[in-house]
């Protein structure tokens, strides 16, 4: 059940991020048939889940990058050059027998940042700041997507709870039956063994039962701390047919995927770097200006500094590196889009697919179900014998439980797809 990634120039940049921007450019159609909306009844609604998923550790974590990296696009906007201060002193002593003087010098220097550099360096800052919010957005989805499958868990581990205490009635019926049977000299004391071996069978089962769903609500109390995981709980949905049509599921989740954007948002920074170590081949100058007194104070000197370092095997690999980045980069695009495409065409079978098997299961669910209420009115009236009400009661047990993974695995797969698109738990905020 658990099957379950700049260009140097700003035409590049533009169209790196063209297909995001095209499926958001077409929002009419997906905002008319694909617009957020509240959650389903049987999962926590829209503001309790938000409040949980931004108590996710992974969340925090994020949000904290995100306040980091607005720190640090200050940090590239101002430069990394700042001013400094010179000053030295000295005491200049004549062999001639004159008199010794002092003498002393100060200074004012700052590189500067040349060949775009500057933009370049404000460019990269908007852009990590851009790829820590889509970090954001995606450690929100997945927190989302894990409170999705503890949240079925629990609900199916309590629904398989529920049927076998129905089962437990129906056991003891059929023991009572055998009793009174027995006392009427219709059944015999290996009847009744079996009857109450049956019963015994069912107490075992329910008690597993009740044990894992004890499990599964603890594991998702305590995954989304503080869950208050008490009272009535929720009943399994009814799965629906999938509309619209595939295509706009498709282009709405490729336009919401963070993972995607986060792709593409690193391939943007990979170009930047590449275009910032290609400027930096010619390094910035460091200016200043200077003033000296000498032979204590009879010469006064006021001049300005220039200096530049001189580029040479060690810039020209940083460039050559950065350059070899951004094919790494642009091929994680090409990955994290082609396994996109796949899990959303994977998605959208199975949410199809599991919707007929689930029809299948609750029509032979139902078909059981009668068939084992007859036959348990039939041993009571003394018409079937217990071996048919126990086949009857396990082709029951196994329809029924087969229909709840059915009904739970065509639940997980719809939701998965609001989740994916950005329509339920305010996931379309971010």
């Amino acid at each position: 059940m658990k099957r379950w990634i700049f260009a140097a120039s700003a035409a590049l940049a533009g169209a790196l991020l063209a297909p995001a921007h095209g499926a958001q450019a077409s929002g009419a159609p997906l905002s008319a048939a694909l617009a957020p909306q509240a959650a389903p009844a049987d999962l926590p609604s829209n503001d309790k889940a938000k409040a949980l998923i931004d108590g996710d550790p992974r969340v925090v974590q994020a949000r904290h990058a995100l306040e980091a990296a607005r720190h640090r696009a200050d940090m590239l906007a101002a430069g990394p050059h700042e001013w400094t201060a010179r000053a030295s002193t000295q005491r200049r002593r004549y062999r001639s027998g004159a008199q010794d003087v002092n003498e002393w010098s100060i200074g004012l220097e700052r590189a500067v940042r040349i060949g775009g550099k500057a933009a370049l360096d404000r460019q990269l800052g908007e852009t990590q700041l851009r790829l820590a919010e889509a970090r954001l957005g995606e450690a929100r989805h997945e927190a989302a997507r894990e409170l999705l499958d503890l949240w079925l868990n629990w609900l199916a581990a309590d629904r398989t709870r529920q049927l076998w205490s129905e089962q437990l009635g129906f056991a003891q019926t059929s023991l009572n039956a055998a009793g009174t049977r027995r006392r009427a000299g219709d059944a015999s004391m290996l009847e009744q063994n079996a009857a109450r071996a049956d019963l015994a069978e069912v107490q075992r089962q329910l008690s597993g039962a009740a044990n894992e769903e004890a499990k599964a609500r603890a594991k998702l109390r305590a995954r989304f701390a503080p869950f208050p995981v008490s009272g009535q709980v929720a009943a399994l949905g009814e799965p629906v047919a999938l509309t619209p049509d595939d295509a706009l599921w498709r282009e709405r989740i490729l336009a919401e995927s963070r993972d995607l954007r986060i792709a593409k948002e690193e391939l943007q920074q990979a170009e930047l770097t590449a275009a910032r170590a290609s400027a930096d081949r010619l390094a910035d100058p460091t200016v200043g200006v200077l003033a000296t007194s000498e032979a204590g104070g009879a010469e006064r000197i006021v001049g300005l500094t220039l200096s530049i370092p001189l580029g040479g095997t060690y810039r020209n690999a940083q460039s050559r590196e950065a350059l070899a980045q951004v094919d790494v980069a642009r091929a994680a695009v090409e990955r994290a889009l082609r396994e996109l495409e796949s899990e959303i065409a994977e998605g959208l079978t199975d949410a199809r697919g599991s919707l007929e098997r689930w029809k299948f299961a609750e029509q032979a669910r139902a078909a059981t179900q009668e068939n084992a209420q007859l036959t348990q009115r039939a041993y009571t009236l003394g018409e079937a014998d217990l071996q048919a009400v126990l086949l009857a009661r396990r082709q029951l047990v196994d329809a029924a439980l087969g229909s709840t993974q059915a009904r739970v695995d065509a639940l997980r797969t719809r939701y998965r797809l609001l989740i994916d698109a950005h329509l339920i738990w305010g996931l379309q905020d971010d």
